[in-house]
């Protein structure tokens, strides 16, 4: 077994413990905050599918940093989350910079102010800040309209493309009590330029006003377009004839947001949107777009659909995921909504296209550059279902299983139960119900969740992560996988990390809460895959 070539880079230095070796890894106050900023807890547990509510509770090591002087840092590391995709979701990153901007140090808060165009691209973001920076005036007794405040929000509209934006604010007109209107009037916004200004105004004052304001002015070729626009959008509110308002859809991109909800019960108005709607946001709705019989067999819109689904192209621009593949097929496949109300009858057509996207979408996974063993415990049946979704346990734990195996060079895939553990040939050629199969030929038994790792001491393995996938919430251990964990970075050298899936677990934990290299995972989604790539590429 041959040591690494270094230490690894990450969010803070990188010490032998104590005892001088390379057992123990400690959680700094940069690493909690790293992991805060990736999944909204400081804690070494992620839960799939939260919620995404955040408050001053889970933010103590930001708060640490705060206090100690290392506020610039800390606005850094919240730029890096956002602007990198680093995040499961953005809403930890925008508290804390709302925190950071809440800040006493001139320094920090400058920072902050400076980094809202960057961490909050979108009017939805931008609410979520302003609500937050609202909730934290009553903990941190300081109020909200500052000067600082109204610059860094008037710069974040005049720092937009102004056809963007006029997008923009006819989508996401409001969100959380916060409109455009409340927040241009309370920042008191100088538009930079003419397009950017008759925005204003339509937000403000509305259509009509816009219209006589710019009827006889020597307008810009940037404001008719914006004009052009913006009259679109408004003759599709107001339109009652539904061929007009498709060709509108069609012509100008426009989103379902963009309608009023009469039109959105129009099976031909939903067609037009699923044309250019992004694959991503077609996946969680081809049961309703079925059962509504906006979508039917052998109908040449389901046609376009399905060559859309499995574009290598589409899918690639998009970066979709086969785990989001995945869950929507499998849900299709279901028949009918979570809470059964809105049943359909599956288009075979539908699920084949699924399927060539399914494994097209490899194609989209970064490779993390590490060693891997992906162990999957097979002590009890893997016949449960993965909660919030429709996929079973044993699928779930395969799809997870190619993934690694499928762009990880250095990947060593395991099935093990109590005294029990056999190497899968798990290659690339195979499918999902070829790799399912694999994985579950051994009997079970009890689990030892130790088995892995010391497969690869015994072996001569110098495994950087080890992700076990377990049905079982209950473990046996002949020694603590702690300790075993620590053994083996001592024989290779390397600061191997255990990821603990239960994936059927509403809740548990590895022990050893203060060892950076250890984290769980309760349930499973997509955001797991995020989670797991930054801890294996130390970014938390």
């Amino acid at each position: 077994m041959q040591p690494s070539g270094g230490c690894p880079s990450g969010p803070d230095d990188q010490t032998l413990n104590a005892a001088g070796d390379w057992g123990h890894w400690e959680v700094s106050d940069k690493v909690r905050l790293c992991r805060f900023l990736c999944y909204g807890s400081e804690g070494d547990v992620y839960t799939a599918a939260e919620g995404s509510h955040v408050d001053m509770g889970r933010a103590g090591a930001l708060l640490s940093m705060l206090q100690e002087g290392r506020g610039i840092e800390a606005v850094n590391e919240i730029k890096r989350f956002a602007q990198d995709g680093q995040s499961v979701r953005l809403d930890p990153s925008i508290f804390a910079l709302a925190l950071c901007s809440q800040h006493s140090e001139m320094a920090t808060k400058r920072a902050a102010f400076q980094a809202l165009k960057d961490v909050c691209r979108d009017p939805a973001h931008l609410f979520s800040f302003i609500q937050y920076k609202k909730e934290l005036k009553q903990d941190m007794k300081c109020g909200i309209w500052g000067r600082a405040l109204r610059k860094a929000v008037s710069d974040w509209y005049n720092a937009q493309d102004a056809l963007s934006l006029a997008a923009a604010v006819t989508r996401c007109k409001q969100r959380g009590g916060w409109s455009h209107k409340d927040i241009l009037r309370l920042s008191h916004t100088k538009p930079a330029d003419e397009a950017i200004a008759l925005i204003s105004k339509y937000v403000a004052k509305g259509w009509k006003e816009v219209q006589v304001a710019y009827a006889d002015k020597n307008n810009t070729e940037e404001v008719v377009k914006v004009l052009s626009y913006l009259e679109v959008v408004e003759k599709v509110k107001h339109s009652c004839d539904e061929m007009e308002v498709i060709n509108l859809i069609e012509e100008n991109k426009l989103g379902r947001e963009q309608l009023p909800t009469d039109h959105l019960k129009s099976k031909l108005v939903w067609r037009g949107l699923l044309k250019d709607m992004a694959i991503r946001s077609v996946l969680p709705i081809l049961g309703k777009m079925t059962a509504k019989k906006v979508l039917q067999p052998g109908s040449a819109e389901t046609q376009a659909l399905c060559e859309r689904i499995q574009s290598e192209t589409a899918l690639e621009q998009e970066e979709v995921h086969p785990f989001s593949i995945l869950l929507a097929s499998e849900h299709y496949k279901r028949g009918q909504g979570y809470q059964g109300k809105t049943k359909w009858a599956a288009d075979g057509n539908i699920l084949k296209a699924l399927d060539v996207a399914f494994y097209k979408s490899f194609l989209n996974v970064e490779p993390v550059g590490k060693s891997f063993v992906v162990a999957v415990d097979v002590s009890t049946s893997l016949s449960s279902v993965v909660p919030g979704t429709s996929i079973r346990t044993a699928v779930a734990a395969a799809v997870i299983t190619m993934v690694f195996a499928r762009t990880e060079r250095d990947t060593h895939v395991l099935a093990y139960s109590e005294g029990a553990l056999e190497v899968c040939s798990v290659s690339a050629d195979m499918n999902l119900l070829q790799t399912t199969d694999e994985l579950v030929k051994i009997p079970g038994g009890s689990t030892d969740l130790t088995l892995p790792i010391t497969w690869a001491i015994e072996n001569g393995k110098a495994v950087d992560v080890f992700i076990v996938l377990t049905n079982n919430p209950l473990w046996t251990f002949t020694t603590s996988p702690v300790e075993a964990l620590r053994k083996h970075r001592e024989k290779s050298g390397r600061r191997s990390k255990l990821v603990m899936c239960g994936l059927t677990s509403l809740g548990h934990t590895i022990a050893d809460t203060e060892d950076r290299g250890l984290l769980s995972i309760c349930g499973f989604d997509l955001g797991a895959f995020r989670v797991i790539r930054n801890l294996a590429q130390d970014l938390m």
